[in-house]
């Protein structure tokens, strides 16, 4: 009876944990206000603070129509991450920028500002956990 108990104990915490590591969630990026329909909006999530606008985890891009863009990620295991975008508005598949300086428009999750350089992972940041998340950006 021991052993029996032992057993379903095992399988049910199996159970949960696996359950657990194998949560996925969808993200959707709606970015406004662009300044054109042309090009496209180039999109990146990234899984850490080392990574942070270095190593994109994800990436995809949105078409553009009446200066808005929707963009989603499905699939994304629970954790932390931030998202940094631009309007690739000439198309050429590169942030245009001028002495450093974007010369594109430039946008994070959580509207995070880029004062006197990029946004923080700090302020981009947040949690993935078994949801739809939804991300509004404002240029």
């Amino acid at each position: 009876m021991k052993h029996l108990f032992l057993f379903v104990l095992f399988i049910a915490i199996h159970g949960f944990v696996s359950a657990q590591q194998t949560e996925h969630t969808r993200i959707e990026v709606e970015v406004m206000n662009l300044g054109s329909d042309e090009g496209l909006v180039v999109v990146g999530l990234y899984a850490s603070e080392n990574q942070w606008l270095k190593k994109v985890k994800l990436g995809t891009h949105a078409t553009i129509k009446n200066g808005r863009a929707t963009a989603v990620f499905e699939n994304v295991p629970t954790g932390t991450y931030a998202i940094s975008l631009y309007h690739d508005e000439d198309n050429d598949g590169k942030l245009d920028s001028l002495f450093g300086i974007p010369t594109e428009d430039t946008g994070s999750s959580n509207n995070a500002p880029a004062k006197f350089g990029p946004p923080k992972w700090g302020d981009a940041k947040f949690l993935v956990k078994g949801k739809t998340i939804k991300q509004i950006i404002k240029l």
